[in-house]
């Protein structure tokens, strides 16, 4: 079977690429296969260092001392962290650290409370 995304418009199964586009022979419907590839990356899933899954709004503690950037100032580890959101990027999440301010941190240096 053929390894190609269904039509996103009619979900025909019976798509086929021509050169970069890809088409669907029953509804005439042609888009990119670049435009195919965000769908794959919608379902990003954030995990913390111990792997539990993170989610908007969780509390989360550091696992690892962490330097500020620009500053000599540490972040120790279990800082507890409120309120997370969840970015795209190598930093993915966006928080506020009480006597610190607003943040962006890895997931791999915290751990879900």
């Amino acid at each position: 079977m053929s390894s190609l995304p269904p039509c996103p418009k009619c979900q025909s199964e019976y798509t086929y690429e021509d050169g970069s586009q890809l088409i669907c022979p029953e509804c005439g419907h042609e888009w990119s296969a670049a435009d195919a590839a965000p769908a794959e990356e919608a379902a990003k899933v954030w995990k913390d260092a111990n792997g539990n899954l993170l989610q908007d709004g969780d509390t989360v503690t550091l696992v690892k001392d962490l330097k500020v950037k620009g500053s000599s100032t540490v972040i120790k580890v279990g800082t507890k962290v409120k309120n997370i959101r969840l970015i795209e990027g190598d930093h993915d999440i966006d928080c506020k650290i009480e006597g610190f301010g607003p943040m962006q941190l890895k997931s791999e240096f915290i751990k879900k409370a």
